[in-house]
C-alpha cells in the first residue's frame, strides 16, 4: 500500500481546499461559475497560500511535537509567508494595477503587464483557519 506524507497530505488538501471555496465566493459574488481560472489565481478569499502553511504547521506539531525545531521552522516559515501575502505582494499588486490605469489612460503602446493580486488581513486569516481545520482533520485521520 502507497504510504502518503501527512505533511504533504495535509499542505494538497489545505492549498485545494481554499482554491474550491476561493472559486465558489468568487462565483457567487459574479452569478456566474465559468471563471475556472479562480481555481488556481492568486487573491481574493481565503488566502490559498495561508491555508497551506498553517495545515502543514498543524500536522508538524501534532506529530512531531511543538517543541522541535522542526515546528519553529514551520512556524516561522508560515509567518513569513502570511506576512509576504498582506505587506508584499498586496502593494505590489496595488502599484501593478496603477501602472495598468495609467498605461490605459494615456494609451500607451506598452505591453500591458500582469497584475498579481496579495491578500487583505481577513482572507488571510480566514486561510489560517481553513488551513488549521484541515491540518487538524488530517493529523485525526492519519494518525
Amino acid at each position: 500500500m502507497l504510504a502518503l506524507s501527512p505533511y504533504l497530505l495535509a499542505a494538497a488538501c489545505a492549498w485545494l481546499v481554499a482554491q474550491g471555496l476561493k472559486y465558489l465566493f468568487v462565483s457567487l459574488r459574479d452569478h456566474s461559475f465559468r471563471n475556472l481560472r479562480q481555481l488556481y489565481l492568486s487573491g481574493n478569499m481565503p488566502s490559498a497560500h495561508s491555508a497551506t502553511v498553517i495545515a502543514l504547521l498543524v500536522v508538524i506539531g501534532g506529530r512531531d511535537g511543538i517543541d522541535t525545531a522542526i515546528f519553529g521552522l514551520a512556524a516561522l516559515f508560515s509567518a513569513v509567508v502570511m506576512y509576504d501575502s498582506v505587506m508584499v505582494r498586496r502593494s505590489s499588486g496595488e502599484q501593478g494595477k496603477a501602472i495598468l490605469a495609467m498605461l490605459l489612460e494615456r494609451k500607451s503602446t506598452i505591453m500591458i503587464p500582469r497584475t498579481a493580486k496579495g491578500h487583505t488581513p481577513l482572507e488571510v486569516i480566514v486561510g489560517a483557519f481553513v488551513g488549521a481545520f484541515v491540518g487538524f482533520v488530517v493529523f485525526f485521520a492519519t494518525s
